[in-house]
Formats: C-alpha cells, sequence, structure tokens
C-alpha cells in the first residue's frame, strides 16, 4: 500500500509535457512521477537529469544503461525501480535471456568482461559504504572511456535518488513493468513486495 498515493495526471496540466516524456521510454507516466507532482519542481528536475542520464545520443548502450540501474537498485533493495530498469532495458533492445541473468552477470556466458566491470563498477558505487576503489576504476578505465564511466555514474547516481524515492513511498508499481520483472526473475524470488498495486 503506497505511503502517499499517485495523484491522477490532470492534478497538475502544466506538468503534461514531463509527464509525455515518460510516455516515450516506458509507454506510461510512471507512478513515482504522479506521486512527485505534490512538487511540481521535483517533476521537472527528474525529467530534466532523466532526459540527460538516459540521453539518446550517448555512448554507452541504452539497454545497459537500464541494467546498470538495475543493478543499483538491487543493491538498494528497491523493487519498484527494479521493475522499471527491466521493462526499460528490454524496450531498449536487451533480450529476455539477458534478464534473466542480470544477477548472475558475473558468471553469465552473455555479458561480456567489458560489461561484467561496469556492473561491478555500479553494485560498489551503489554500496553504502562506497566500495568503489582505486583499482577498480582503473581497471575500468582499460575498458570504457571517461565519457562513458561518466554517463555510469550518472546512471549510479539518479537511481540513489529515485530507489529512496520509491522504497520510501511504497510507490505502487504498474503491470507492465510487474510483467516483465515476473518474466525475467520470478523463479529467482522476484516479487513486487510492498509495490503491489493497491
Amino acid at each position: 500500500m503506497p505511503r502517499l498515493a499517485p495523484l491522477p495526471p490532470e492534478t497538475s496540466p502544466e506538468l503534461k509535457p514531463h509527464f509525455d516524456f515518460f510516455l516515450g521510454t516506458l509507454g506510461f507516466t510512471p507512478n513515482s512521477v504522479l506521486t512527485m507532482q505534490r512538487k511540481p519542481k521535483l517533476v521537472q528536475a527528474l525529467a530534466q537529469l532523466n532526459a540527460a542520464v538516459m540521453d539518446p545520443d550517448g555512448e554507452v548502450d541504452l539497454g545497459f544503461r537500464r541494467l546498470l540501474g538495475h543493478v543499483v537498485s538491487k543493491v538498494a533493495g528497491c523493487l519498484y525501480c527494479q521493475a522499471h530498469t527491466l521493462l526499460g532495458a528490454k524496450n531498449f533492445g536487451i533480450s529476455d535471456a539477458k534478464l534473466a541473468d542480470v544477477w548472475t552477470y558475473s558468471t553469465s556466458p552473455l555479458y561480456s568482461q567489458k560489461e561484467r566491470l561496469a556492473l561491478d563498477f555500479a553494485l560498489a558505487a551503489a554500496s553504502q559504504p562506497n566500495a568503489v576503489t582505486d583499482a577498480q576504476f582503473a581497471q575500468l578505465q582499460q575498458h570504457w572511456s571517461d565519457g562513458e564511466i561518466t554517463e555510469m555514474l550518472g546512471v549510479v547516481a539518479m537511481f540513489a535518488f529515485l530507489n529512496r524515492w520509491n522504497d520510501t513511498m511504497g510507490t505502487p508499481l504498474e503491470a507492465s513493468p510487474t510483467a516483465v520483472a515476473v518474466k525475467a526473475l520470478g523463479s529467482q524470488g522476484w516479487s513486487a513486495g510492498k509495490h503491489q498495486p493497491s
């Protein structure tokens, strides 16, 4: 049950362009944003940050950026964001098999060494306390450019905000991300937990 219920989109008609931004990547306006509209500047800031972090003109593959967000969300325990990142990854071309192996990326043949290093980096950066070492960062730089690393850390930082927002609010999960998460990871124990739709 949500601690604050999402408000209907028509509550803040001035935010429609920001709501519509998410239609292009998810196909719906997330309940997180509909809850956030109680403070319109938060919605505006999140949409701007999301557009920068998930910039289609970036260097890191858009689907892989969502997988980075998934690992971050797994560390934080945010089931809402775990489902959303799986849906986003699928929408940007990540295969069902690769989605199903995201929790075992370190041993999965579907993930390259380069991808594993990036996902390890996201995991370490999302840990509390931060677990990124100089040696790990140097190894990452052997496979990823400084621009790519900057993009990846942008994903980590944005999801740190979203994980805390959605887990604290108990944001109810929408149908399409739930279906993707259940298909990909349900057999491995994933469930919507407190984010079950009311």
